[in-house]
């Protein structure tokens, strides 16, 4: 097995032994990505919890709807084709040829619209699998579904996901298992998502990774995920022996942070290099360097910005975020549910978040956020990432003993077996 993970420098080059680029993990339209974490968040802190329990109340007096943030939705500003543009033109710009697979949640609709249209006849068909086990869930990144049976898969995948089968679950990474153009990632797998407590969450990762990680074959460094829960998934692809691969996990308008760099011609031939060869070499970009929470404040305004170009329907943010009607039933988007437009202060809040994004506070929100433990890129003392990409420093590492793999605080970043 083979792990390498480069930095991007436009000074020493670390493309050019590649000859392609590959993007994995990028969300579009299709994913539904859940509210609740905002109603936790308030319910959690006793001085913002009274006041949008007053609002709740507003709400439901003025206009008949009780605000449902578990039910309720958004889903990112791109479309298929918007994304599959952004990634592969970040990957030609590099000089390579682009292969780019795109994974909502739970769907493959993207990648069925993508391949009707000229010049996309080979995109992947791939998604992002919401795998519960146990108290846990987990996030399966599924790559390359044969054309022929993708629905069926679909459909099996959400069966066993409704009944929390993990009998099935397991049955079904052996049958992709079967299939040689399949890839099986394990997405942010340190990622606790629904903050079970903290022993309870490792308890069933170690259970899952103990009846499926004979199946996955990969671990993902995740792009939007913290250099620290980055530095524990290289920890924990050494303990099992596990190939190290990217995952960009883009939902805004920035293309992801993190690359694939392979020689391969084309998407199986890729998968084969990671099933087969164990062979990975994970590319960080610029952006990665950027401090964590400026990234997630970012990406927030992405998805609540207007977008005048944009579909007639998908424009704005209160367009493509759905919520429960007066009934109750079905869920539609929140600009059809109220005359005079969603609740004041929702809009109050995107507004001044799109506010601050602007300098000069847009500047001092990107140095506030700044944490201690961000090196994953620039070594400690180095610039900031607003410094020009020369300034990045590459983290070679092929041939290195395996007792000096330590490099910027990332922890091992290379493990080779015979």
């Amino acid at each position: 097995m083979h792990n390498q993970v480069r930095l991007f420098s436009k000074v020493q080059n670390e493309v050019l032994p590649f000859r392609s680029g590959v993007s994995l993990h990028g969300h579009t339209r299709h994913s539904q990505e859940s509210l609740g974490f905002i109603g936790d968040f308030l319910q959690r802190r006793s001085a913002l919890k009274k006041w949008i329990d007053s609002q709740k109340t507003y709400c439901q007096r003025t206009s008949g709807i009780t605000l449902d943030f578990h039910r309720a939705y958004w889903t990112p500003p791109l479309c298929e084709r918007m994304a599959q543009d952004l990634e592969e033109r970040q990957i030609r710009d590099l000089g390579l040829r682009p292969f780019v697979s795109l994974t909502d949640h739970n769907s493959i609709d993207a990648c069925t619209l993508l391949r009707q249209a000229p010049g996309c006849a080979d995109v992947p068909i791939s998604t992002e699998w919401t795998v519960p086990f146990g108290r846990a869930v987990f996030h399966i990144g599924v790559h390359n579904l044969p054309p022929a049976g993708a629905e069926s898969f679909m459909a099996a995948m959400h069966q066993a996901t409704a009944a929390a089968d993990e009998r099935r679950i397991l049955s079904l990474f052996a049958e992709f298992c079967s299939l040689p153009d399949v890839l099986l990632v394990f997405n942010h797998p340190l990622w606790n998502f629904d903050n079970i407590p903290a022993d309870v969450f490792r308890y069933e990762l170690d259970r899952f990774l103990a009846a499926a990680n004979s199946w996955m074959h990969a671990f993902e460094l995740n792009g939007m995920r913290c250099h620290e829960e980055n530095r524990g998934v290289l920890r924990l692809a050494d303990a099992w022996d596990q190939v190290l691969i990217s995952g960009g996990d883009r939902h805004g308008c920035e293309p992801n942070a993190l690359l694939n760099l392979t020689n391969a011609a084309d998407f199986p031939e890729f998968v084969d290099e990671i099933r087969n060869g164990r062979q990975s070499t994970v590319l960080i970009m610029p952006q990665y360097g950027q401090p964590f929470g400026w990234r997630m404040y970012k990406n927030f305004t992405q998805v609540i910005a207007d977008y005048p170009d944009h579909p007639q329907d998908r424009r704005h943010w209160d367009q493509r975020t759905f919520h429960p009607d007066r009934a109750g039933n079905a869920v539609v988007p929140m600009r059809q549910l109220w005359s005079v437009g969603p609740p004041e202060f929702l809009k109050r809040i995107f507004a001044l978040a799109l506010a601050a994004a602007h300098l000069p506070l847009g500047s001092l929100l990107r140095r506030w956020m700044v944490a201690d433990d961000e090196s994953l890129v620039l070594p400690k003392g180095w610039p900031a990432q607003d410094a020009a990409p020369e300034a990045l420093r590459t983290a070679r590492i092929d041939g290195q003993p395996r007792s000096r793999r330590e490099d910027y605080r990332l922890g091992r970043t290379e493990t080779a077996a015979d």
